[in-house]
């Protein structure tokens, strides 16, 4: 049994940020990680077999890993994807890494739907400044779409995919900018320049990607923080007065075990987070811990994906370089005329590795087995790139995360059962979205539309909502800096505290928000109302 000032449960992109802000208070803090630190010459890009990889993959269902806990999603339209290990997500993202638009924190005041956050985009600002510098970011200036920002480091290349991308972009007078992406396009803070590997999404060897075990991490525990992995928490314990008083864990080797904590702070992401909270019963929260107003799990959204596969006569990049060269935000604000609310941003995807490419053609019944099978391979791989919708996902009450009644981990520990449809206004996004997605692909000069599809079913990679941030603790499980309105000591930092999810990728405003939670904390140390 340990005591400590701070516990911090999860290594993710929030808890790695939360953890080296809050460090230079010289307090005691550990943080507790399921999983372990991934060993960067293991990753599949280091050998020949990288595509046919499955321990690197994003679903846990499939990955079994023994850092990993099952997911129910057959009652799901979008299936999760998650990374449990030091780094959590940040191992397997495509490091596309834009800020949400001031309009995305006042979507009720401005469109009549959802809500409006405690919080807006000025507040966050310095936050989203002091991340970029942590994690390194590329991009260009002047980006019309959001209030002026300064990139770090020199945009990716756009490559042949992106030039030819922006072509037809241009052709029908659409917003394009190369992408904002926590890549390294030259030497930064020790790590080197990305050099086209192309495996983003299975790990980066190179460090040029800034996943948060080679960024914020080694600062952080230099720092004092003490990072302890292959322990996964049961359960977040309280006293008689209501405060948390710490969590029971188990170690790398099955044992229970306890520590006592002054301060705890969850970072699980959107569907860990609440099913941890859920599984902390007492008497005093017996429908779940900090869920007084009944929306612990509650408003779960995703992105819902649409992509467009387009095939063209010249070649293209294929698998070489990062994937996110450049965002459209043509469409990211409300249009009735479109006949839904809100909207989306395109992404686009440079290539398929050779296996991919492959599995693609024959799925589509554009490569035969037999005689022609390798003439049609050729006219497929190195010459297909992708345009993908990421759709704005409004929250539903009936959108959860709850306890699997059967399923579990192996630890015994009730797994999370995922309930989420897509709404009316969702689909009529989405088709509107593939619908323009096949218009610029055409533009670019695509000869053949290889694939739509959309909703992608393995793409819920972003969970967001399940303990929403907001001021009435009627209406919301935290106040507007995180901590947990019915336990004073008790934080959130991670994408469970959104009150809407925008239609950009949700990392970099994840880590934002974590380093105003820590500031606010720090700022409050002094102050009696920490936790009054």
């Amino acid at each position: 049994m340990d005591d400590v000032d701070v516990l911090i449960i999860g290594a993710g992109a929030s808890a790695a940020a939360f953890a080296w802000s809050i460090a230079d208070t010289r307090m005691h803090i550990v943080c507790l990680e399921q999983g372990d630190w991934v060993d960067h010459k293991n990753l599949p890009a280091t050998g020949k077999d990288w595509q046919s990889r499955r321990d690197f993959g994003g679903d846990p269902n499939v990955r079994k890993l023994d850092a990993d806990y099952p997911i129910n999603c057959r009652d799901s339209d979008i299936a999760a994807s998650n990374y449990n290990g030091v780094g959590g997500g940040t191992i397997l993202y495509a490091a596309h890494f834009p800020r949400f638009h001031p309009s995305d924190f006042k979507v009720r005041t401005l469109d009549g739907v959802a809500d409006d956050w405690p919080i807006d985009y000025a507040g966050l600002e310095p936050y989203y400044a002091i991340n970029d510098k942590m994690m390194g970011v590329s991009g260009l200036t002047g980006d019309p779409a959001y209030p002026p920002k300064q990139p770090l480091m020199p945009p990716l290349p756009l490559g042949k995919s992106s030039a030819a991308l922006a072509r037809g972009y241009n052709e029908l007078g659409w917003h394009w900018w190369p992408s904002d992406c926590a890549i390294n396009t030259e030497v930064y803070e020790g790590r080197d320049r990305c050099i086209n590997l192309g495996t983003c999404g299975v790990g980066c060897p190179q460090g040029a990607k800034a996943s948060v075990d080679v960024t914020y991490w080694p600062v952080a525990v230099r720092a004092g923080v003490k990072l302890k992995t292959r322990c996964r928490v049961r359960e977040i314990t309280i006293g008689p007065d209501g405060m948390a008083t710490g969590a029971i864990y188990y170690d790398a080797d099955g044992n229970e075990q306890q520590i006592n904590a002054s301060m705890v702070v969850v970072a699980c992401n959107g569907i860990g987070t609440p099913r941890l909270l859920l599984n902390s019963k007492s008497s005093l929260f017996p429908d779940g811990l900090a869920n007084s107003s009944g929306l612990v799990g509650k408003n779960l959204m995703f992105h819902p994906y649409a992509g467009v596969d387009g095939v063209f006569d010249e070649e293209l990049d294929g698998n070489k370089g990062p994937h996110k060269g450049l965002s459209c935000h043509e469409f990211y604000e409300t249009d009735a005329s479109r006949g839904f609310v809100r909207g989306f941003s395109f992404e686009m995807h440079r290539g398929y590795g050779p296996i991919t490419s492959a599995v693609l053609g024959m799925t589509t019944g554009n490569i035969p087995w037999g005689k022609a099978h390798h003439e049609a391979y050729r006219e497929i791989a190195d010459h297909t790139m992708t345009i993908v919708a990421v759709c704005e996902d409004l929250p539903q009450e009936q959108n959860e995360v709850v306890l699997d009644p059967e399923l579990c981990d192996s630890d015994g520990i009730p797994a999370a059962k995922v309930h989420y449809r897509m709404s009316d206004n969702s689909k009529k996004m989405l088709q509107f979205a593939l619908e323009r997605g096949r218009e610029a692909m055409e533009a670019a000069g695509a000869r053949q539309i290889l694939r739509e599809v959309g909703p992608i079913r393995n793409a819920g990679w972003h969970n967001m909502g399940t303990a929403r941030m907001g001021t009435d603790p009627s209406t919301s499980v935290t106040n507007e800096w995180g901590r947990c309105h019915d336990v004073k000591n008790l934080f959130i930092i991670d994408g469970s505290l959104f009150v809407t999810g925008a239609a950009i990728n949700p990392t970099s405003t994840i880590q934002a928000l974590a380093l105003c939670v820590a500031d606010t904390v720090k700022n409050k140390l002094y102050d009696a109302s920490l936790f009054e």
